[in-house]
């Protein structure tokens, strides 16, 4: 273990750890940490997963971010709509975002507020509803708090497990949110109530920092551990191949 890894460092491979067991899938993170993250999965324990370049490419070999006339060794071209077959087959783990997440995993990136006059439109629903209904997935939430984490988001665009209990058992055993990683800890819905709860809490936040910036009722199962902490070599890969810039560090608010 390296003891100097910082948060964005952890976050990065505990992103990375849900990519495990996946095999030879397509992976496919957007954002900066959740691409640091799936290179780093590629580049260690997932070697046989495949990524793209985030343009029309994919990939072989670990791509610094950040660095668009890096080298590639290109597998295969995969124009954006060439994407959508590998959706509909279900081989495919995708890393999204979300401005709201609540305890049976109903994620927002649409618009906060009323639907017919938000106070703030956002992203729309985009491919959420086909990549739950298609996809694993798994969620990276830089700024937890009781804003993102509440008790019933405003509008749904990727459905939860209360929803998709609703439809059919094709879709049901489709449906799979894996993970959700916040800058204060690693949750998944592991339980018979099919809610979200605590999986670790990162290095230097308590469990009680976590319950506090939750807006609604988290489980805490018996025997929370600390988040890992990346080793030396992944560490080295995350600072010396894949992100050199140190493009991970600009999603936290410094305190």
């Amino acid at each position: 273990m390296a003891d100097d890894a910082t948060i964005d460092e952890i976050c990065v491979t505990a992103i990375a750890d849900s990519f495990r067991g996946d095999g030879e899938i397509l992976c496919n993170p957007i954002g900066n940490i959740p691409v640091i993250a799936g290179r780093l999965a590629k580049a260690t324990f997932e070697p046989a997963m495949v990524m793209t370049d985030t343009v029309s490419v994919l990939a072989a070999n670990t791509i610094p971010i950040g660095e668009p006339n890096a080298e590639k060794l290109v597998e295969a071209w995969m124009p954006y709509r060439d994407l959508f077959d590998i959706v509909w087959s279900g081989r495919r783990h995708i890393v999204m975002g979300a401005s709201q997440i609540d305890p049976h995993g109903n994620q927002n990136f649409a618009a906060i507020g009323d639907w017919k006059k938000p106070k703030a439109q956002l992203l729309g629903l985009r491919g959420a509803p086909g990549n739950l209904v298609n996809n694993t997935t798994s969620y990276w939430i830089p700024n937890h708090s009781t804003r993102s984490f509440v008790q019933k988001v405003d509008i749904v665009s990727g459905p939860g497990y209360d929803r998709i209990s609703q439809l059919s058992n094709e879709i049901q055993q489709n449906h799979e949110i894996r993970k959700i990683v916040s800058n204060l800890g690693v949750f998944n819905f592991l339980n018979s109530e099919k809610r979200m709860q605590l999986v670790s809490n990162h290095p230097d936040v308590t469990i009680d920092e976590i319950v506090t910036s939750t807006g609604f009722e988290l489980l805490i199962p018996d025997g929370i551990e600390e988040t890992r902490i990346p080793t030396k070599e992944e560490l080295k890969l995350i600072r010396e191949v894949i992100d050199p810039h140190g493009l991970r560090k600009s999603e936290f608010v410094k305190k």
